[in-house]
């Protein structure tokens, strides 16, 4: 009877932490919610839009509801997976037109990453409204910065339309190294950097990143009853590869090991939310197999082979959310059990997104990994960094 009474309280425990949490997430208006705001800013104008299908308005693509205002949308500028988010992973984008609409779609994750003189000079102003994860390697706040740099050389506005960050509540991590500039770290900013997408925008302008220091004019639609210690449950996917509430708070953490021999499932139907590789088999029960999976991972790591290593999907996020912190824990135990560790971080033979310098954004990490360096003190190397990071931080947030 006991028993039970312990299984009945804690569903209805988790009951209420899900209903709560969905109730938080309906609670916000995002900008791209708030038409009354800006739709007016685009009447009579020529629209280019940034976006993909987290650009929703109340369930409605974004570009789809600007058309049945009666809003002139001139073209699609396309991130990493495309406008309509059905590349994988990495895949260059080419240009196209949008099937649906007709309206010609400029990829900016393909033969270039920064909208031309050519694609600016037809145009009025640019729509930023894209999902964002809170994650330096995350291409979108990159991709983000490259449309900034077009709009201030070809002086045109950027309206940003601007959603929940789900890692909100976390700014931990090295901070990027110059000398580390990549596809998949651009700004001088830790791992987990806790700014909303506008809030991004504005530090970028706000402390001179952009080539020559240049600033673009910038307009932000803010979110009503949003604040980066809320809970939120993305309603849409943010890319193929974080199709889960889970991935998406486990992605700053596990992305490092994307420049490993550690499969992250990838080819799974569940990515980042499992940790493996076949050189485990003597030290892990747990296995999955990755396939290639049309549309997220055609060619993933270890395609078809079984992985042996951790299971983390019914991992318990309230200690990343209780510590504020990445997890590097499971960074020291999978070199730790790797029995080639000359190997480990070997991007060439991973054939991973990037090489782990880079995501991790300093050489430092991994030499300390392997030297087996305590993680009290590789916290302490990201300083004085990363508290700098923090109170320049400060000026730009818009939500409490």
């Amino acid at each position: 009877m006991l028993k039970k009474s312990i299984l009945l309280i804690c569903f209805v425990e988790c009951f209420a932490a899900a209903l709560m949490a969905q109730l938080t997430t309906n609670r916000i208006r995002t900008g791209a919610d708030q038409t009354e705001k800006y739709f007016s800013l685009l009447r009579g104008k020529r629209v280019a839009v940034v976006a993909n299908p987290t650009s929703q308005i109340a369930g409605v693509p974004l570009v789809d509801s600007l058309l049945h205002s009666g809003i002139l949308v001139i073209k699609v500028f396309g991130p990493e997976h495309g406008f309509r988010g059905n590349a994988s992973n990495g895949a260059k984008v080419a240009d196209s037109h949008d099937p649906v609409t007709g309206i010609p779609i400029i990829s900016l994750y393909g033969q270039k990453s920064m909208p031309s003189q050519e694609d600016m000079k037809d145009i009025d102003i640019v729509v930023f409204d894209i999902q964002d994860v809170g994650a330096r390697f995350f291409t979108y706040i990159i991709t983000l910065q490259h449309v900034m740099q077009a709009c201030a050389m070809f002086h045109k506005p950027i309206l940003i339309l601007d959603r929940p960050n789900p890692n909100g509540y976390m700014v931990d991590g090295p901070v990027l190294e110059d000398s580390l500039r990549s596809g998949v770290g651009l700004q001088p900013i830790p791992v987990a950097h806790g700014m909303t997408i506008a809030e991004m925008a504005r530090m970028i302008n706000g402390e001179g990143w952009m080539p020559n220091h240049v600033k673009c004019e910038l307009r932000v639609i803010k979110m009503l009853n949003y604040n980066h210690a809320l809970a939120y449950i993305l309603p849409v996917a943010p890319s193929p590869n974080l199709n889960t509430a889970l991935s998406v708070l486990l992605y700053p953490s596990l992305c490092l090991f994307e420049g490993t021999v550690i499969s992250v499932g990838r080819g799974t139907l569940r990515p980042f939310t499992m940790l493996g590789a076949p050189a485990l088999n003597s030290k892990y029960n747990y296995q999955f197999r990755p396939v290639g999976i049309t549309g997220m991972s055609e060619h993933p790591l270890y395609q078809d082979s079984i992985c042996f290593g951790l299971d983390l999907q019914n991992y318990n996020t309230d200690s990343l959310r209780n510590k504020k912190q990445i997890n590097l824990q499971w960074l020291f135990e999978c070199y730790r059990n790797y029995p080639q560790k000359e190997i480990f971080f070997d991007a060439s033979r991973s054939k991973q997104i990037g090489n782990f310098d880079r995501l991790a954004g300093t050489t430092l990490l991994r030499e300390q990994i392997i030297a087996g360096v305590s993680e009290q003190d590789i916290r302490k190397s990201w300083e004085p960094a990363l508290s700098h990071f923090k109170t320049k931080r400060k000026k730009y947030l818009l939500y409490p």
